[in-house]
């Protein structure tokens, strides 16, 4: 009987660290090409958000439209301000984050965000943008120069598209942007500075097209020696366009545009992308801050 016993003990053991090395052991090629069951799981999604589309006929090209709501916007008749960001591909999803941070602690009002980017399955955004937002055509950039036409684009058909769906204070405008977006910022603000109250433009490219950007300035200051309009201008302290951005600011300072409130940071310990979150939290805080 105890030999039984020890035998049945053994062959006991002897299954379990089968069972236990069969566990641990490597894939074999069988067992890595064996995939889990498929299982559909909710998307994520941004609360009171919404994406219309527009085809463009002063740039023949087709957008996507990303639209956010203030949270009670069914709930009233109010009219809100309308922020219009650039590149909205990546940048909608932190302006919703950083919107909220600052709503939540009254340093902004409730608005209306408008993220502006490209139709299709697989729109080539780098090339499209290079295309949209820069002012004058660089012979190394395919197709550049399209400033002009992507400013009719607004003026004629997005601005009207919003304010005639959606209860915007047509008072209250700003457009923001990065990089190539800033640069747009400012070619907007010097073409048509009263079709925004406020610009916010971070790390603007201003070398870009032999200095387009002073160049235009000074054509302006030619005519005008009034700019009635806010400006958050940055730059980061470790991108290669902090030196040429700091001297458009010494630029606009010294005209001393009557009317022109306007801020400048440069974003410490930042490079070229990533001083964009406190670049657009600074910036929304002053263009909508005390009149």
């Amino acid at each position: 009987m105890k030999t039984f016993l020890f035998r049945t003990t053994i062959f006991m053991i002897g299954i379990l660290i089968f069972q236990l090395m069969s566990a641990c052991a490597p894939l074999t090629a069988e067992t890595q090409t064996q995939k889990p069951q498929s299982t559909t799981f909710p998307r994520v999604t941004i609360p009171d958000s919404e994406v219309r589309q527009i085809k463009s006929s002063a740039t023949g090209r087709s957008y996507d439209i990303y639209i956010l709501l203030p949270t009670d916007y069914g709930q009233n008749q109010i009219k809100y301000p309308v922020l219009y960001v650039l590149d909205g591909q990546w940048d909608f999803k932190l302006l919703d984050s950083i919107y909220g941070g600052l709503l939540y602690d009254n340093f902004i009002p409730e608005m209306i965000i408008v993220g502006i980017t490209y139709s299709g399955d697989n729109p080539d955004y780098n090339a499209l943008r290079a295309m949209d937002y820069t002012p004058v055509n660089d012979m190394s950039i395919p197709g550049s120069g399209g400033a002009p036409k992507f400013l009719a684009f607004f003026k004629e058909e997005l601005i009207p598209f919003i304010e005639s769906n959606y209860r915007a204070d047509a008072s209250q405008r700003v457009l923001m942007g990065s990089s190539y977006g800033g640069s747009f910022t400012l070619y907007a603000l010097f073409s048509e500075p009263g079709l925004f109250s406020g610009y916010v433009a971070a790390s603007p490219v201003v070398v870009y097209g032999d200095g387009f950007a002073f160049t235009q300035e000074a054509q302006y200051a030619k005519n005008h020696q009034d700019l009635p309009i806010r400006l958050f201008l940055s730059v980061g302290e470790l991108e290669s366009l902090n030196e040429p951005v700091q001297g458009f600011t010494q630029v606009l300072k010294a005209r001393n545009y009557t009317g022109l409130k306007l801020d400048t940071r440069i974003i410490e310990g930042e490079r070229h992308a990533g001083n964009k979150p406190e670049a657009f939290n600074r910036g929304l805080r002053f263009v909508f801050g005390d009149k």
